[in-house]
């Protein structure tokens, strides 16, 4: 179980990282072009999220690799997850069916990571 716990979440810290960084660093408008969302929310707000989602990539993966305070690995799995459910809800919002699955399979994987984290 250790072994899909680790792979999964390496996975998730991927993915939340290169997403994170995106939204942190590409201009608004760049983003616009893909994320249709990026216009209902204020540029500091879409900011915010990037740099969350990096912290959260990083959460996934350091505290428990490095054995300094591993209890924050399940809160960040925990956060990434309540994150994803948020932008569900969003995408449902704005009828972009499409998008509302990848971001359920995310939560769920973050769910999958906490609880396995948080019974170890």
């Amino acid at each position: 179980m250790n072994i899909a716990l680790w792979i999964v979440q390496i996975i998730l810290a991927l993915a939340f990282l290169a997403a994170g960084v995106m939204k942190a660093t590409q201009p608004l408008e760049k983003l616009a072009q893909n994320m249709g969302w990026v216009n209902d929310f204020s540029p500091a707000f879409v900011r915010f999220i990037g740099v969350a989602e990096v912290l959260g990539a990083i959460g996934l993966v350091a505290p428990l690799a490095l054995d300094i305070a591993p209890v924050l690995t399940p809160v960040a799995a925990t956060a990434l997850a309540v994150t994803m459910v948020g932008a569900a809800v969003v995408h449902a919002r704005r009828k972009e069916s499409p998008m509302i699955m990848p971001n359920l399979v995310l939560a769920a994987a973050c769910a999958f990571v906490a609880v396995g984290r948080f019974a170890a």
